[in-house]
């Protein structure tokens, strides 16, 4: 898993840089096959650079031999360089990622795969507190169940991406941390393999968060979560969840009705609010049950004032430091749910509606700015500053500020 650093173009697993993009799902980057035709002869400027590595690497404690069999055969991977250059143009509408990430089959897989591994699951839920299901889940979202885990070897692909030099610094950190790894004896060079970005195993793990959370829940002396058994996967998951503070028996959120002429300036993830403030406010459960009281809780909107609405309480943001996108976060929590026999939502999505381009997203952005509404870039990313501007617009036009970017509110852009 790839926690604290989010790799922000590819990995969205325990994550590796910080910049997974909000509400658009980044491609699982744990299937592919790296072709041999990607593989181009050393080229000078990266033995130079493995070269000065290679010293950096020792005088941080790796040895000498340790390195060399890690890097033997390596070469700069074209494919994972076309991949980390890549960003993709069009992105799916919230309930279209739902419709994949939380499908039949793999609610219908997640109940298999808990009921198999029953015994497991729930002694890993009962040594680190964490729902068996919340961490099956993860599991799903992650490698559904174990069956995209990757082929790429790691060393390979974090050192084409040290050497590319778009992110050089995390790159040599995870490589760092990777030998590190394999200095231990936890895995052999050449069955360290995962995803293009570096993240391994069941549940993507990139290597520095492997070295901080993952466990040898099998007590075979190995931190193993590239076997075909996921345990110690499985609980280096719940292990992470642990740390970051998850609460046993608290919901990711609840599907919520809102009162009549709710503010929508309060759906924001960055209120929040006791559950007696959104109560006050007359918001009661979809259901029409009285909301749960878990601590402070903030409103989300995913898809506006047309689709469900979701109080969310800091399961959810513990969640996010697992992969930090609210559709990721929201996604695992609904999968738990449904494998735990919940039904689906109440509300429906507006499935007429469609997700922009990114190109759409900045041209939404550069007329936002030219009408007075400054959204302090137009980078194609719905952020903080986009959706302050989109409400500062929709309340001066007499729409419902929502703040929620779609196609009819970049047509009614294009008009005015």
């Amino acid at each position: 898993m790839t926690r604290n650093l989010i790799l922000g173009l590819a990995l969205c697993g325990v994550t590796a840089l910080a910049a997974c993009a909000e509400v658009r799902p980044m491609p699982r980057p744990t299937s592919e096959n790296i072709r041999p035709a990607s593989l181009a002869p050393v080229p000078e400027g990266f033995a130079q650079w493995r070269s000065a590595f290679r010293s950096q690497s020792i005088s941080r404690g790796i040895q000498p031999g340790v390195f060399d069999t890690a890097f033997q055969g390596v070469r700069l991977n074209r494919e994972v360089q076309r991949l980390d250059r890549s960003q993709a143009e069009f992105t799916k509408a919230i309930w279209e990622y739902l419709d994949t990430a939380v499908s039949d089959s793999r609610i219908s897989n997640g109940r298999d795969n808990y009921r198999a591994r029953r015994q497991t699951v729930e002694a890993i839920e009962a040594r680190y507190g964490v729902e068996a299901s919340v961490v099956v889940a993860i599991w799903g979202m992650e490698t559904n169940y174990g069956g995209f885990r990757g082929s790429t070897n790691v060393i390979e692909a974090l050192a084409t991406l040290a050497y590319d030099g778009r992110r050089k610094a995390w790159a040599e950190g995870e490589l760092i941390s990777a030998l590190r790894i394999l200095q231990s004896g936890d895995i052999s060079p050449r069955a360290m393999t995962g995803s293009w970005a570096g993240a391994m195993g069941h549940t993507q793990f990139i290597p520095s968060s492997y070295l901080a959370y993952a466990q040898d829940f099998t007590g075979d002396g190995k931190r193993d979560v590239w076997s075909d058994d996921p345990t110690d996967a499985l609980a280096s998951t719940a292990s992470y969840l642990s740390r970051f503070g998850w609460t046993k028996g608290q919901p990711w959120g609840v599907e919520v009705a809102l009162p009549q002429g709710f503010n929508f300036a309060l759906a924001d993830n960055s209120i929040r609010r006791p559950v007696s403030f959104w109560s006050g406010m007359g918001l009661r459960q979809a259901s029409g049950a009285a909301l749960p009281n878990h601590g402070d809780a903030s409103i989300f909107a995913p898809a506006g004032a047309r689709g469900p609405i979701f109080l969310t309480f800091n399961n959810f943001r513990v969640i996010k430091r697992y992969n930090n996108a609210n559709s990721y976060a929201m996604a695992v929590g609904h999968l738990a749910d449904r494998i735990n026999g919940k039904p689906d939502f109440r509300a429906s999505w507006p499935r007429s509606d469609r997700a922009l381009s990114r190109s759409e997203k900045k041209e939404l952005q550069s007329l936002l700015t030219a009408r007075g509404y400054d959204t302090q870039g137009a980078d194609g990313r719905i952020g903080p500053n986009t959706i302050a501007a989109i409400r500062a617009y929709q309340t001066r036009s007499g729409l419902i500020p929502d703040g929620y970017a779609s196609a009819s509110l970049l047509q009614g852009l294009r008009g005015s």
